[in-house]
Parts: C-alpha cells; structure tokens; sequence
C-alpha cells in the first residue's frame, strides 16, 4: 500500500529543502504541491475590513507569476479603499453575497457602481482601479477566492475611492 504523506506524492520529500539523502534539494518548481484548507498563510498584505489568506505565492510554492487565496470578509463590514497595483485580479464568490465597489468615469462624472455578487459569481478587476469589498449581511461571512498576475498579494490601501489619473502612473 502507497501512503501519500502531506498530500505529496509518496517518492518525494516533504520538505524540499531536504532531499533527505544528501543530494542536491528538489526544486520548488520541480513538483505538485497540495495546500491544505487549514495551511493557508495569514501573513500576507491586508486592508482594513477584510482577512486575506494566501494559498499559492512566491514564498508559499515559488510561484513566479500568479498568486492565489482567500478572502474573508465578516458580516456588515467594508473593506478600507484599496487597488492592486499592476496585478490583474479574479474573484470568485464562494459564499455570501459581497459587493464590489468603484468609481466609473466613463460619463466624465464619477459615478459610484455596486456590483452585488452571488456564489458562483466571478469579478475582474483590472490593474490599479481603487475599489472596496463590502459585506452588508448582517449575519453571514463572505468569502471569496482571489487570483492575482503577480506571485505576492499586492495591497495599496488609499484614503478614499477616486479614479486614478493614468498619467501619474496609478498614484493618483
């Protein structure tokens, strides 16, 4: 019978850094990695408002390109105005009914848009748009699954919601 011990296949380390017979480590990017629900990393960048959860990173399985995770946003909370720097960012609602907040200025007048979300829902947002998630259930977390086009959570908390002037380079 064939254990798989820590979810990895069983002829593999567990820990990459010991290849536990003297040769050289196996590569991070040299194997699968399994991430376990109650393994995922809290150390990552946050906004007031919400928990983020890091499932796939640079530091967590040497991804090099995307990162992957969790957000949880508790009942009647809103998350402080944020964007994502150059990250392109997916969303997919696993439960509760969060809303994603931001500025259109396609009218040339800022108007606020609420996009109100279900499970089983996907949101984009693209590269340095300011926006906020909001939970309005008094009662009900919401959680969602973030997929970003860098290897690290990229967090850039602003003191209010506004459209970024392009010119400047997304500061504002």
């Amino acid at each position: 019978m064939t254990s798989h011990v820590g979810g990895f296949h069983p002829h593999l380390p567990d820990d990459a850094g010991d290849a536990g017979d003297g040769k050289e480590s196996l590569s991070l990017r040299a194997r699968l990695h399994h991430i376990r629900a109650d393994a995922l990393d809290g150390d990552t960048a946050q906004s007031g408002g919400m928990r983020r959860f890091a499932a796939i990173s640079g530091r967590t399985v040497g991804s090099e390109r995307i990162w992957m995770g969790q957000t949880h946003v508790a009942p009647a909370t809103a998350s402080s105005d944020h964007h994502h720097g150059a990250s392109e960012t997916a969303i997919h609602v696993v439960s509760g009914h969060p809303e994603f907040v931001f500025l259109d200025d396609s009218s040339g007048s800022p108007q606020e848009v609420r996009l109100r979300t279900s499970p089983g829902d996907y949101v984009f947002v693209p590269p340095y748009v300011p926006h906020r998630e909001e939970n309005p259930s008094p009662d009900e977390e919401a959680v969602v699954v973030i997929a970003r086009s860098t290897q690290e959570a990229v967090v850039v908390n602003l003191p209010g919601l506004y459209v970024l002037d392009p010119e400047k380079g997304g500061d504002g």
